[in-house]
């Protein structure tokens, strides 16, 4: 079976991907090194949780043997020491993503990133009510009346923080609709987004359909319609290069444990105009200039966001993370999933009984599939391929608007990442083939 693959980058001089690199690669990571059920393990759920390399293992591990200390509060050796890479964590991740120093927020994942964001522009128009704050706050306070717009095709947490968010300020909640294939309606989004439009929310990549969203062109009617622009890049920022700036995005938010890093660490990107008038969605210590009996005035972002003992070992293995990914090269990276992606969807489409969610083989994804197998649940199928050693996701994604819209209600997803050869999706596809006669369907 022909690997499909996208066209590399002229970006770095490097040789395209292959089976003997990620051999290698599978070496730096001691968790694919087992066996499950008596079978050698392949692990296709990187969609949900990456695995972490010994870098990125190692790299938290000597924070605790060397540096362990709170940041931004001692004048001692191990206080400094710690704050110091902390920060030097963040401009890390603020180069990895386009981004400046003072725009990059550590957040426990994307889902508190979203939640930051709405919370702090409701929290806006409370400020605005009162007085409060900077005085473009009023620009960013919703109103009844206001819109806030989001698409079908969204996993929860760029969902419901947005109707939470409806419902505390009286504004509305629309969506841009999918077709009976998948596709985003771009056909209609015209008349979605409009004078109205506050804010418009959506996944940069598709955690169910695999499809690469037309950002550039929804950014535009966004701009039209003077909304705020909010990147849900939990797909993307793991699997190809992202630009928030040259994205043009006011907000883009990503989890560490979709991209090699440890749980617990997420990032919230913001442009600086924007961060430093938004009130605070967590308060307490380290986040503030001053504080008296009676209230507080809060420090300019980054720090504004960041109440509390931080994720700091977490931070600092988000970097060794991003520059794992950095040095391997994220477009051949995404070049090399490109073409695992195709590879999943061709060969699924030509098992008898199988419906793949999203676009059909050539089309562009990222490196994963969805699909449904005629008459078995998709937990059976998870078992079923758990037991050849075959790790996949099962159920709704988070994203049961989705399935409903396509008339389903769970579906299994295989999902590649840079440690993924052909020969793990070959094994794959030779399991699903077997499902459906397993269970006499």
């Amino acid at each position: 079976m022909a690997v499909v693959s996208t066209p590399p980058t002229l970006e770095r001089a490097l040789p395209v991907m292959d089976n003997a690199e990620v051999l290698r690669i599978r070496n730096d990571f001691p968790v694919l090194n087992q066996l499950v059920n008596g079978q050698p393990l392949v692990y296709l759920d990187s969609g949900a949780t990456s695995q972490n390399p010994l870098s990125v293992i190692e790299a938290e591990q000597e924070f605790y043997e060397q540096r362990n200390a709170a940041v931004h509060r001692g004048a001692h050796h191990l206080a400094v020491e710690a704050t110091e890479v902390f920060e030097d964590a963040r401009q890390t991740i603020a180069d990895f993503i386009g981004a400046d120093y003072a725009e990059t927020i550590w957040t426990s994942n994307a889902t508190e990133g979203l939640n930051l964001i709405s919370y702090a522009l409701s929290n806006a128009g409370l400020w605005a009510a009162q007085g409060r704050g900077d005085a473009g706050l009023k620009e960013l306070a919703l109103n009844p009346g206001d819109e806030i717009v989001v698409t079908e095709m969204e996993h929860h947490a760029n969902l419901i923080p947005w109707q939470e968010l409806a419902f505390r300020t009286g504004a509305t909640l629309r969506y841009i609709p999918i077709d009976d294939a998948g596709s985003l309606r771009m056909d209609l989004a015209g008349g979605i987004i409009g004078s109205r439009t506050r804010v418009l929310a959506f996944t940069h990549a598709s955690n169910v359909l695999g499809t690469i969203t037309p950002v550039a062109e929804l950014v535009g009617l966004a701009r039209k319609a003077g909304a705020l622009v909010v990147l849900d890049a939990c797909q993307s920022a793991p699997h190809l290069p992202l630009d928030v700036k040259g994205l043009d995005v006011d907000f883009a938010v990503f989890s560490g444990h979709k991209m090699l890093a440890p749980t617990g660490i997420g990032v919230l990107y913001g442009k600086q105009e924007l961060l430093d008038i938004l009130p605070p969605f967590l308060t307490g210590g380290s986040m503030i200039t001053t504080v008296t009996m009676e209230r507080a005035e809060y420090l300019p972002a980054p720090q504004r966001f960041e109440a509390g003992t931080q994720r700091i070992s977490q931070a600092v293995a988000l970097a060794a993370a991003a520059n794992y990914l950095t040095e391997t090269g994220l477009d051949r990276i995404h070049q090399w999933e490109a073409g695992l992606g195709q590879r999943m969807v061709a060969g699924l489409e030509s098992i008898p009984g199988i419906r793949v969610l999203g676009p059909a083989a050539g089309q562009e994804r990222i490196g994963l599939a969805a699909f449904d197998v005629e008459g078995v649940h998709a937990h059976d199928v998870g078992q079923f391929l758990d037991s050849k050693g075959i790790a996949v996701r099962v159920g709704h994604h988070c994203a049961q608007p989705l399935h409903r819209r396509l008339g389903l209600t769970a579906t299994t997803r295989a999902s590649a990442y840079l440690y993924n050869t052909t020969h793990d999706v070959d094994q794959f596809l030779d399991a699903v083939a077997g499902v459906r006669a397993y269970f006499r369907a």
